[in-house]
């Protein structure tokens, strides 16, 4: 039995689109140890998947930090391959760490190094497939049944609202909170329960939608991310910005309404599943009446 290490740190949407990557890896090393390293947040959700045997925590030491770096060299030895699906500038620096392991990357001379100009161009799914390929690893079935259980089990028809996204770019990648609340309305009137998701810090905006739609439910801060994938595969739709939920619940297989800004490329960052994408070069121009004439094609 030999010994696997991935390395996949986050954020949200792109651990979840990394879940097929994850199964190939699985399959074709079905025999063997596999270990991920992460990052605190994502740690329950692996270790409640069948894709690997262990879970190890990055701290991310600062580079100066030298008895973090010992810590994570050690982490980081004794595996005979390492499938690096961060590929950022800091986990190729890992290979060197690792002491040069056979290694599916991007780090400067690893055996298994994805050298497409256009791997950034490229949706991270396919991305990463190609990458694996070139390790030899071919794609395999990804079955989430695992997780469509998990979560409360609420009366459908409802649809899941995310209104938290990245304070980053002067707020053009957030949709105005009374236009989330306005559609909150929408969607009750259609027979939808409106059912707003996010992180604690995002309660506030949820009790502005619940307040302009009583008929709205707030579960923020109340879902680990086990339970937000299962309800996100009940959900009929999910409406958001470029956002780890919205990744979460294309990758579930809920229908999604994705609102980017000029800062969401659609080449590499529209969720997987069905998905109807609205552009706006900053997300406040982006009129109701354009969001709520796309909810029929969902």
């Amino acid at each position: 039995m030999s010994r696997v290490l991935v390395i996949r740190l986050g954020a949200l949407g792109d651990v979840c689109n990394s879940f097929p990557a994850f199964a190939a890896i699985r399959a074709h090393h079905a025999a063997d140890e596999i270990t991920l390293l992460t990052t605190a947040p994502f740690v329950a959700l692996a270790q409640a998947s069948p894709w690997f045997d262990q879970v190890r925590v990055d701290s991310r030491p600062a580079w100066r930090d030298l008895p973090g770096l010992w810590r994570l060299r050690a982490q980081l030895r004794g595996f005979s391959m390492v499938y690096d699906l961060q590929t950022s500038g800091r986990s190729s620096k890992y290979f060197w760490l690792a002491g040069r392991p056979p290694w599916s990357g991007i780090a400067r001379f690893c055996r298994f190094r994805d050298t497409n100009p256009q791997r950034g161009e490229l949706p991270t799914v396919a991305r990463q497939r190609a990458q694996l390929a070139v390790a030899g690893v071919p794609a395999a079935a990804l079955d989430l049944t695992w997780l469509q259980s998990q979560g409360p089990l609420l009366t459908p028809p409802y649809a899941l609202l995310v209104p938290g996204t990245s304070a980053a770019h002067g707020g053009a990648k957030q949709w105005k909170l009374d236009r989330f609340a306005a559609l909150a309305q929408i969607l009750a009137a259609r027979g939808f329960t409106p059912v707003t998701v996010g992180a604690p810090a995002d309660a506030p905006a949820a009790a502005a939608i619940t307040k302009t739609c009583p008929a709205a439910l707030d579960l923020t801060g109340r879902t680990d991310l086990l339970a937000l994938a299962g309800l996100a595969h009940r959900a009929a739709l999910a409406v958001g910005g470029d956002t780890g939920p919205i990744h979460l619940a294309g990758m579930m297989g809920c229908p999604t309404l994705a609102l980017f800004s000029r800062f969401s490329n659609p080449a590499n960052a529209t969720p997987e599943g069905p998905c109807t994408l609205l552009r706006a070069n900053s997300l406040a121009d982006l009129p109701l009446a354009t969001v709520a004439a796309a909810l029929p094609s969902l």
